[in-house]
């Protein structure tokens, strides 16, 4: 992908929207400058169409450098508390939504595992996890009851993640070739931060495309485009 691009509009904005669809990127990534302004326009171009030409520089990136999160190690009878407290709400929860439903809670000293088995609860899923991940929320803050430290706690639903991830890494590969075979960037629909990273992990490796994030959350998306030479 360029590194520089002219665009041109009718007045500057479209100019400058009509680059940024080019380059498929936010305004705040590039560098703007005006090369032909609708104000300066003399006698003789009065009559011509009105053109303004924008040039659109993308920034040089910068890396993230994210500080590591201090892991919480917890103390037996924290562990044995978070279980607890889990344990109780599932009991529950569950009973409420599904009788035939079963749980079952694996505690170390860094998280709670908790996997429940019940076809039928699709609907704690939602679409594309997303229930999953704000029961998820409700879960990590019920274990934490009691508790000087936040539990993380990761959870699943009749082995939604395992299959998720793997739609998303066939995905990934997918849209590597066709983002070589067109030479022109693919941006996908909003994802989760987990499944954003899954998209980055895949193809970080890749000889030919490279992947970045775009927008605020939680509309962000990743793009995969061609490497810069």
């Amino acid at each position: 992908m360029d590194k520089t691009i002219i665009s041109e509009g009718k007045t500057t904005n479209e100019a400058i929207e009509n680059g940024l669809k080019k380059l498929n990127v936010s305004k705040d990534m590039v560098d703007i400058k005006v090369l032909e302004n609708e104000e300066k326009r003399n006698f003789f171009s009065i009559l011509a169409p009105r053109v303004v030409k924008v040039q659109l520089t993308l920034k040089e990136r910068k890396e993230n450098v994210k500080k590591e999160r201090k892991e919480i190690i917890l103390k037996p009878e924290e562990q044995e508390k978070a279980k607890e407290n889990a344990t109780k709400f599932l009991n529950e929860f569950l009973n409420k939504v599904s009788k035939d439903s079963q749980y079952e809670i694996n505690v170390n000293e860094s998280y709670l595992n908790v996997t429940i088995k019940n076809r039928d609860l699709g609907f704690l899923i939602g679409y594309r996890g997303e229930t999953l991940y704000a029961l998820q929320n409700i879960l990590a803050t019920v274990a934490s009851k009691g508790i000087e430290n936040r539990i993380r706690v990761i959870l699943d639903i009749e082995g939604y993640k395992e299959k998720r991830q793997k739609a998303l890494e066939d995905l990934a590969e997918k849209i590597a070739k066709t983002v070589v075979r067109t030479r022109k960037p693919v941006t996908l629909e909003p994802m989760q931060a987990y499944e954003r990273k899954i998209i980055h992990t895949k193809l970080q490796n890749h000889e030919k495309v490279e992947t970045r994030s775009i927008g605020e959350e939680p509309r962000r998306k990743v793009v995969v485009e061609l490497k810069r030479k």
